[in-house]
């Protein structure tokens, strides 16, 4: 099973544009849509429609429109309270892929919730092959939680995944080797953020980077680069994806795809390189469709990603 905490739940608005944005103008949407959202739940959302066994787990009233909306789809969601409404994000797509984001704050967490959040996924990990630490942390929560939750699941057999940004993942990095998850999720931005590195959309320079993470102690580092695929290092090598022509239609939800792919094949019991073909399948997949769609597995190539043996320094194979 998959478990996956969704710390800042939202209601996902998308708008997709008939034209680029423009600032200051009056803009006609081709198409819109609103559905529950959050990184876990993208997770748990696209393991389901996989036939992976999982469960959802948020802070948010169980009586709330956004609980009942995830359980009418068959998600087994555990709802912990008390809390407010779900944040609204809100998504522009314009026709070419570029996508603009602009994602509100949350309902602030006590130290109550935080607690009790902590102590459900201790309680939920006893019966999962992975835990899934996903997404921003509401206002009102040390940057240091999700080190702080890494620890007290290792008194757990399950393993323990983690897909944030900004100053959670930056004290995540700060608590290595304590805090250190069996798989760390960023994506290029993210990875320079937190290794001091400059840009790092090629691949060999971000592989050398996803270096010094594994070296601290995080077991495997995938790192998704867009369009120039993703990475994966860990104690057994490095290797790098390239993505099948994929037209991009929304890159929103690519990544938690990507890292559900990653779980996929290694619960399948793939090696390394196949755990990241399949990682690059799921995201590609996602990004050709709309909004925040989860892909199914009929929509997701495998067989079409080219993996490769990579060398941290030189790029070489």
């Amino acid at each position: 099973m998959i478990v996956t905490l969704t710390a800042n739940p939202s209601i996902d608005h998308t708008v997709m544009l008939t034209s680029p944005l423009r600032r200051g103008e009056v803009l006609r949407a081709r198409t819109t849509t609103s559905q529950p959202g959050g990184k876990g739940v993208n997770i748990s959302g696209t393991a389901y429609a996989a036939g992976v066994p999982t469960r959802a787990v948020l802070p948010c009233p169980d009586l709330d429109p956004m609980i009942a909306e995830l359980r009418a789809t068959g998600l087994d969601v555990v709802a912990v309270g008390p809390s407010g409404r779900p944040r609204i994000n809100t998504t522009v797509t314009e026709p070419d892929g570029t996508t603009t984001k602009l994602n509100g704050p949350g309902t602030a967490a006590t130290p109550a919730l935080l607690d009790a959040l902590a102590a459900r996924l201790v309680q939920e990990a006893e019966h999962a092959s992975w835990v899934v630490l996903a997404g921003s942390l509401p206002p009102g929560t040390p940057a240091g939680w999700y080190a702080e939750v890494v620890s007290a699941l290792r008194s757990t057999s399950a393993r323990i995944a983690v897909d944030t940004s900004e100053a959670p993942l930056e004290a995540l990095a700060a608590h290595l080797p304590a805090g250190a998850p069996d798989l760390l999720k960023p994506n290029a931005e993210e990875l320079a953020s937190i290794t001091g590195s400059d840009s790092l959309d090629d691949p060999a320079a971000a592989a050398s980077a996803a270096r010094t993470l594994v070296d601290r102690g995080v077991a495997a580092v995938l790192a998704t680069l867009g369009g120039n695929g993703a990475v994966l290092v860990s104690a057994e090598g490095t290797w790098h994806a390239t993505p099948p022509p994929t037209e991009v239609v929304s890159t929103v939800g690519a990544g938690d795809s990507s890292l559900f792919g990653y779980l996929l094949a290694d619960l399948r019991g793939l090696s390394a390189p196949e755990r990241l073909g399949l990682a690059v399948a799921y995201g590609s997949a996602a990004a050709g469709l709309p909004g925040t769609t989860l892909p199914t597995p009929p929509q997701v190539r495998a067989d079409l990603v080219s993996v490769r043996d990579l060398d941290p320094i030189t790029g070489g194979l």
